[in-house]
């Protein structure tokens, strides 16, 4: 196996960091080498945020180049587009269909951007488009988005089930353990018959 290369972006509250930390520790307990860095932008105000996790049998940079990022995680739409060119050709894209506005943004002279899932396959990606927020409330808690789209990113990672959950409950607060288990099965099974 050579390196896997993951991009996560979003915005501020999202739980990209948590999310990025239990990947980087399921490839680390797994035997890889890897490697990760993080960026907050304006967090606490929906500012962007981004994660490079880098893995394998050798992983020496934290950053990913632009057009080598296997997976882009978008916890976001916008964020997704304008993160879509860090990956290779015939990257994979796990997309929340979320849209958060951009404090900056004036939607009546700047649209939110229509059907980012079309405009990413348009690209040439492999797009696997979730509302894991609608999901989550659905669960009992909106926060948990970031961990039902890890569920469906574990399906192409090689990684154990046992691995995942172990991780996340060494991650997450005690009381909330099961429920982020939950979440976490309900993303692994939104692709089942995919990978």
């Amino acid at each position: 196996m050579g390196t896997i290369n993951v991009l996560f972006s979003g915005v501020g509250g999202q739980g990209i960091i948590l999310a990025s930390k239990i990947l980087t520790q399921c490839a680390f307990v797994s035997g890889y080498m890897v490697k990760e860095s993080e960026l907050h932008g304006m967090a606490q105000r929906g500012g962007s945020v981004t994660s490079h996790v880098r893995f394998g049998e050798e992983a020496y940079s934290p950053l990913i180049q632009k057009g080598k990022a296997d997976f882009l995680i978008a916890l976001e739409e916008l964020e997704g587009l304008r993160y879509a060119d860090y990956l290779k050709p015939d990257g994979y894209v796990i997309l929340n269909q979320k849209k958060v506005m951009p404090s900056a943004l004036n939607p009546d002279l700047t649209p939110y951007p229509e059907d980012v899932k079309s405009q990413l396959e348009a690209m040439g990606f492999h797009v696997d488009a979730v509302n894991a927020f609608e999901i989550a409330n659905n669960l009992g808690n909106p926060k948990l988005d970031n961990i039902i789209v890890m569920g469906i990113l574990s399906r192409y990672l090689p990684f154990t089930i046992s691995t995942w959950e172990t991780v996340i409950k060494e991650s997450v607060p005690a009381k909330t353990i099961e429920l982020n288990l939950s979440a976490f099965k309900v993303g692994r099974e939104i692709i089942k018959g995919k990978a």
